[in-house]
């Protein structure tokens, strides 16, 4: 049997508040200023009690011993780029029910980063789309009133204006992604559900994906994530294991909070945006204006043109840049398997040199320009291959 452990027997005396004779003998109320006296008497006898049990030596600490190498870098990486990366509020106008006075009043939150020291701040439309004003949280807590300076609904971004001390404004690197691989390590800043200069780490989970943007316009090329995005992260940098911004984070799949499927769009694409606004330029998506799909191999052969096959152009739209350049739709009708198709039209197999092996080619290739841009067409016609190049215009609609 172990030793028997004795625990001292305290009587206390509690004091009763008798400031006025109770109207029942039995409304008996402890006095408030003997609670704390008894509660350290209880506290003396248990700790009587463990030092007879000879707990009473304090734990050593154990050391923390050196970081990882990948610990050291996500540690470097948060405290460089963190100061640039804001907290937006949106406001929305409000009129006072008593004095009919008209303020604003915060509506929403999301993220956005430093562009450059002149005070351009980049985040998603659909961040500040509701708002009637919007105001820039700094890493230092400093808020500063914004202006929306770009808004480009297609591409889900917008830019806003503050006018705080350059010093104040670290631009953040801005990286490239066009040569993005699945696997690489990525980072996410921003203030998910308000909890402002969040971090979190993931990889790319693929690339082009499709998302819609905030005007319905569908998104191409599409950066997929499984670092944490949360309502809130919207309009956040996404980070590449150097620090170099090459995505916006956008989306998140499904309702509420992060199930490892976010989304970010691509920075290659904001930098045309950016830099048509800063040019003073109106940002306009360019398009080609044919209407293809996408034959190959057997099918290919059995229409009698190349193996490698590509776009066949079904459709030529009036007073679009492809018909300008020439190019010639269907002859004649189909029936292929189960669909009817034109044929005898153009096949367009390669764009600046790059192969048509996808029924996106086109809106890819065509998405990385500008209208007024130009581009060479590698096409069959009539058993013969030969070069176009056409200058691309404007898009009024959701042709390519």
């Amino acid at each position: 049997m172990g030793a028997s452990i004795s625990v001292p027997i305290i009587a206390v005396r509690v004091g009763l508040d008798r400031t006025s004779p109770p109207s029942n003998p039995m409304d008996l109320r402890p006095c408030p200023t003997t609670l704390p006296a008894l509660a350290l008497l209880l506290g003396l006898a248990c700790t009587s009690t463990w030092a007879q049990r000879g707990d009473a030596t304090p734990r050593a600490l154990a050391p923390r011993g050196a970081l990882a190498a990948d610990e050291l870098a996500n540690i470097e990486v948060f405290k460089r780029l963190s100061p640039s990366v804001v907290h937006i509020t949106t406001l929305a106008t409000e009129r006072d029910f008593f004095n009919r006075s008209v303020q604003q009043v915060p509506s929403g939150t999301g993220s956005g980063f430093v562009w450059d020291n002149a005070g351009h701040i980049v985040t998603n439309f659909h961040v500040i789309q509701e708002g009637s004003g919007a105001r820039v949280t700094l890493a230092d807590q400093s808020s500063w009133p914004a202006t929306l300076v770009g808004a480009f609904a297609d591409r889900d971004l917008a830019v806003l204006k503050i006018n705080a001390p350059r010093d104040k404004l670290p631009a953040i690197p801005v990286g490239s992604s066009r040569d993005l691989q699945v696997g690489q390590k990525v980072y996410a800043i921003g203030n998910p559900f308000g909890l402002d200069q969040t971090l979190t780490i993931g990889i790319v989970s693929a690339l082009n994906r499709e998302i819609d943007s905030a005007n319905q316009r569908t998104i191409r090329g599409v950066i997929q994530t499984d670092a944490a995005i949360n309502p809130g992260n919207s309009g956040g940098p996404l980070l590449d294991s150097m620090g170099n911004v090459i995505g916006i984070n956008t989306a998140i799949y499904g309702p509420g909070g992060n199930i490892g499927i976010g989304f970010a769009m691509p920075i290659n694409k904001a930098k045309l945006m950016i830099s048509d606004h800063r040019a003073g330029k109106s940002y306009k998506r360019p398009r080609l204006g044919v209407e293809v799909i996408y034959v190959t191999g057997e099918w290919a052969e059995a229409l009698d043109l190349p193996a490698e096959g590509g776009l066949l152009i079904q459709g030529v739209q009036r007073a679009s840049p492809a018909e300008r350049a020439g190019l010639k739709g269907p002859r004649q009708f189909a029936i292929v398997g189960n669909a009817e198709i034109g044929i005898g039209g153009d096949l367009i197999m390669a764009i600046d040199g790059q192969p048509c092996d996808r029924p996106d080619s086109i809106t890819r290739a065509v998405a990385k320009k500008r209208a007024g841009d130009t581009i060479e067409l590698t096409i069959a016609r009539q058993r013969k291959i030969s070069k176009l190049k056409v200058q691309l215009g404007e898009a009024p609609d959701d042709g390519i």
